[in-house]
């Protein structure tokens, strides 16, 4: 039997482990866990057990829902969103961190659902997601933003595309958050590396951080979203639409605060709100982009 007081006990096994612990093949541990007979995680795309639920599972002892998961929104930031959790009264707690922290943060079971705009070769978030092997989850549509350049009153005659940021100022986003990847992109493609400019002191957390080091002088210009700009009395230069989405665990979609959330977000009220925040297309919001086996 497993031994909790043993400090040095693992807190996830792995499939061989339980294998041997039941004396089956590893095969069969794979079906148990494919419907769902055992506690179990996947974790960047590996099957994992946790030692203290297989315990609790061998000796028959009942164990917490795992249907229930926290009333979380993790993930990538956006205005429009946040904007509507307060507005709906759903109840949600926020938690957004980039893009890679809400992914990672799901696959922990950590969260009911994430917001990510991690960008592709050929898309947006779901060739990523497919290959974590998350499963129990959709991908749903929630908007198309307009991402280009937040720039300040000063540097906006001297700012017309990635490549003009050479020398300037730019305040950039924590590693793994989808706008840093994608200005990964955009600095390779005009021959720039971050060397070739001059960052400001610590990264934007989120979009309104982005923008407000913008605004208040820190920086000359961020990547950011065109829903920022009109706020902040900033120039805009539009470089990519973007697929902003949110990863659902398929139970959690039925509870009360994603239900009062997503009803909301079709109301007049939201879709008024998207208009005059800008860079926003709703059209295909709620579509089902992406589901698990």
């Amino acid at each position: 039997m497993l031994k909790h007081s043993d400090p040095n006990q693992p807190k996830f096994l792995t499939t061989k482990e339980v294998a041997d612990l039941l004396r089956v093949k590893e095969r069969k541990v794979y079906d148990l866990a494919a419907a769902d007979e055992i506690p179990h995680r996947r974790i960047t795309g590996k099957l994992l057990f946790p030692s203290d639920e297989i315990e609790a599972w061998l000796e028959g002892t009942p164990l917490p829902a795992q249907d229930t998961l926290p009333d979380v929104l993790v993930g990538s930031h956006d205005p429009l969103l946040d904007w509507a959790i307060h507005a709906s009264g759903c109840g949600l707690a926020v938690l957004c961190n980039g893009s890679g922290d809400g992914l990672a943060r799901f696959q922990e079971a950590t969260a009911a659902l994430a917001g990510l705009h991690l960008p592709e070769d050929d898309g947006w978030n779901v060739d990523t997601v497919q290959k974590t092997g998350v499963q129990n989850a959709v991908l749903l549509a929630f908007a198309t933003r307009k991402r280009g350049l937040l720039i300040s009153d000063d540097a906006a005659g001297e700012i017309g595309s990635v490549a003009d940021l050479k020398g300037k100022r730019v305040a950039l986003r924590q590693p793994g958050a989808g706008a840093a990847l994608l200005f990964s992109r955009l600095l390779d493609d005009a021959g720039l590396t971050e060397t070739d400019l001059v960052c400001a002191q610590g990264p934007a957390h989120s979009e309104n951080d982005a923008a407000v080091a913008v605004a208040a002088g820190e920086a000359d210009a961020a990547l950011g979203i065109e829903a920022m700009a009109k706020p902040f009395k900033l120039t805009f230069l539009p470089l990519a639409d973007e697929r902003f989405d949110l990863l659902v665990n398929r139970r959690a979609y039925f509870t009360e605060p994603l239900q009062t959330l997503f009803a909301f977000a079709r109301s007049s009220a939201f879709k008024d709100k998207a208009a005059a925040l800008g860079g926003y297309d709703l059209s295909d919001h709620g579509t089902v982009r992406w589901l698990s086996a």
